[in-house]
C-alpha cells in the first residue's frame, strides 16, 4: 500500500485532534489538498457552494484557521488583497507571484533550504520565521501582453491586466513586508 495522499493526511490529523469530519470540512480538505494554485478563502467557498449551497464563508475561515493552527496550511498574507492558502506545502518555501494575473507557483529551488541557517550564522540573528516571495510577470501574461500589443494596433480594446497604479500598490505593499 502506498503512502497516504495529502487529503488522507489532513483528514487523519483532523480526526486525531478530535475534530469531526463533517461533509463541509471533508470538501474543504479535498479542495485545499488538490489545489496547486494557492486559493483564497473566497475561491474555496465558491467551489464548496457547488456541493453545499448552504455553507458559509465563516465555515471556510474557521476550518482554514483550524488547519493553520495545526500547521497543515500555510497562510500567505497580502495587504490590499485577499490572503491565499497553501495546503500542499504548509512550511516556508519559495513563492513566485505574477503581478498581473496574481498566479502563485512553488518553484522547486533546493538552494534556498539552507538560507535561514546561513543568514543566522552570518548575522547572529535567531531566525524565528521566514517567507520567500519573488514577484514578476509569468510567461502566460508576457505572451498575452505581446498579443494584446499587436491587437491594440489593430483594434483598441480594454486590457485585462491591472492598472499601473494597482501594480505599484501591489509591489510597494509587498516589498514593505520583507
Amino acid at each position: 500500500m502506498g503512502s497516504p495522499t495529502r487529503f488522507q493526511q489532513l483528514l487523519a490529523k483532523l480526526k486525531a485532534r478530535g475534530y469531526r469530519a463533517t461533509p463541509q470540512r471533508v470538501a474543504l480538505l479535498k479542495i485545499i489538498a488538490a489545489s496547486e494554485g494557492h486559493p483564497s478563502a473566497t475561491q474555496i467557498f465558491e467551489q464548496m457552494r457547488q456541493q453545499f449551497p448552504t455553507t458559509t464563508l465563516a465555515t471556510v475561515y474557521k476550518t482554514l484557521t483550524l488547519l493553520k493552527e495545526m500547521g497543515e496550511v500555510l497562510e500567505l498574507e497580502f495587504s490590499g488583497a485577499e490572503n491565499r492558502y497553501d495546503g500542499n506545502k504548509p512550511y516556508p518555501h519559495l513563492h513566485l507571484l505574477c503581478i498581473q494575473c496574481r498566479r502563485i507557483i512553488d518553484p522547486e529551488i533546493e538552494q534556498l533550504g539552507h538560507l535561514p541557517e546561513q543568514v543566522a550564522r552570518a548575522t547572529g540573528y535567531q531566525i524565528v520565521g521566514q517567507r520567500f516571495d519573488l514577484y514578476g510577470i509569468c510567461p502566460e501574461c508576457q505572451r498575452r501582453s505581446k498579443t494584446d500589443a499587436k491587437t491594440r494596433k489593430e483594434v483598441p480594446h480594454k486590457s485585462h491586466t491591472i492598472s499601473k497604479k494597482q501594480t505599484q500598490t501591489f509591489k510597494s505593499t509587498h516589498s514593505e513586508r520583507r
